[in-house]
């Protein structure tokens, strides 16, 4: 007798997708499984089976946002004409969010995640040796650092009022 088991009931692409988004907004330690059930309207059995655990979750919307953001990014970076359009990339228009709150927040503790970040970073920097955007006398890592502290910034600044925790 064989048993066939029932077709996956949602695209994986597109959950990876949804929790690279709930992940970049909230962070890793910010999203339980219980959230991630509901925002993704993913049965938890589902999700288990499909990516193990939460941190696979995690790894494959990581790899996702590295391969569907960060890269596209890193293109549109290349054809910077100034340090000003490849600035306004990074700070405004570049999705880093996940990129960021991976570097703080899971790379220290998880050596698979810190490689995804260093890849990411290293790629950056890359670009800004190539690009000659860099100012006199600035290294691409040190001006890679001050561009992501600024989207930073801009994410804390722009955050809406009243959304923190009180308690």
């Amino acid at each position: 007798m064989l048993i066939v088991g029932r077709p996956r009931g949602f695209d994986e692409e597109m959950v990876t997708a949804e929790a690279a988004a709930l992940f970049a907004m909230r962070a890793y330690d910010g999203v339980g499984v219980d959230d991630l059930v509901r925002h993704l309207g993913v049965h938890r059995n589902s999700l288990y089976k499909t990516f193990g655990s939460k941190r696979g979750l995690y790894l494959a919307a990581l790899h996702w946002h590295f391969s569907h953001v960060v890269e596209p990014l890193i293109h549109r970076l290349r054809g910077s004409r100034d340090a000003e359009q490849f600035s306004d990339n990074v700070i405004h228009g570049g999705g880093l969010d996940l990129l960021l709150l991976a570097a703080v927040e899971r790379a220290p503790a998880d050596a698979e995640v810190a490689a995804v970040v260093t890849g990411a970073l290293q790629l950056l920097a890359q670009v800004l040796e190539d690009v000659p955007v860099l100012p006199p006398g600035r290294t691409a890592g040190i001006t890679v650092s001050e561009l992501l502290g600024e989207r930073l910034r801009v994410r804390v600044m722009s955050a809406p009022a009243g959304t923190g925790s009180t308690g």
